[in-house]
């Protein structure tokens, strides 16, 4: 069953919020990631982990090129970092994730951040919803 993002995004930091009270600041984001998986099955969040996604360059498809940390219900990219500093590319990077995946929204959980709450970024991706004039140019993301 599939639910709005809102409450998606709710459920998701709930997750991150246990993993974070349970083990803090200090670990590897593969550790992050490992204990997120579990508390996404405890709640019965149908995930992908390490998804792959591919890249058309000039008419050729370049398979894995990018890979997600979790896409959860097939509705939120969440990406887990464990840093002491943000950094502006990681916008970048979760921007680029929601445009070829055609999905809107986006969280960065950075579980370095002393209190979680400071940690975590939500990302939405506006995609027009009028249709484009015949006259204006196009430009496919992919």
């Amino acid at each position: 069953m599939l639910i709005p993002e809102n409450t998606l995004t709710q459920e998701i930091i709930g997750a991150a919020l246990e993993v974070h009270r349970a083990l803090g600041p200090g670990l590897l984001e593969s550790a992050y990631q490992r204990c997120l998986e579990i508390e996404f099955t405890r709640s019965g969040l149908l995930f992908e982990r390490q998804k792959t996604l591919g890249l058309e360059y000039r008419g050729q498809f370049i398979p894995e090129v990018y890979r997600l940390d979790f896409v959860v219900q097939g509705l939120v990219v969440v990406e887990v970092k464990a840093v002491q500093r943000w950094d502006p590319i990681f916008d970048a990077q979760l921007l680029t994730y929601l445009k070829l995946t055609d999905l809107h929204v986006g969280l960065f959980i950075n579980f370095h951040a002393p209190m979680l709450k400071d940690g975590i970024r939500r990302m939405v991706l506006n995609l027009p919803t009028d249709p484009v004039p015949s006259s204006a140019p196009s430009a496919p993301l992919r």
